[in-house]
């Protein structure tokens, strides 16, 4: 499954998953004015991928099928923290 991904001009760090690249037509209408104009960033195949960096790639994968896109928006403060306790714990358990 390859899907086109596009960030926000409005939105930092909000991506925008779709099946076929500038195909925005399954997108509404609110949440086009709510990103922004989309800017391409890649394509992507994911059938070839087990993970992403910051989405659940079956969510995404689940979403792209049944609504035809996927919103990935930026963590909250609290996640990026647990992030960074989670890595820092890892780390001083390998010295």
């Amino acid at each position: 499954m390859i899907c086109a991904i596009y960030k926000s001009n409005k939105k930092l760090g909000a991506y925008l998953y779709i099946k076929t690249r500038d195909d925005f037509s399954q997108i509404p209408k609110e949440l086009l004015t709510l990103f922004g104009r989309p800017h391409f960033s890649m394509l992507l195949n994911l059938s070839k991928k087990d993970k992403l960096a910051n989405a659940d790639i079956n969510q995404v994968r689940k979403a792209l099928q049944e609504n035809g896109y996927y919103l990935q928006l930026p963590p909250l403060p609290e996640q990026i923290l647990a992030k960074i306790k989670t890595q820092n714990t890892k780390m001083m358990m390998q010295k």
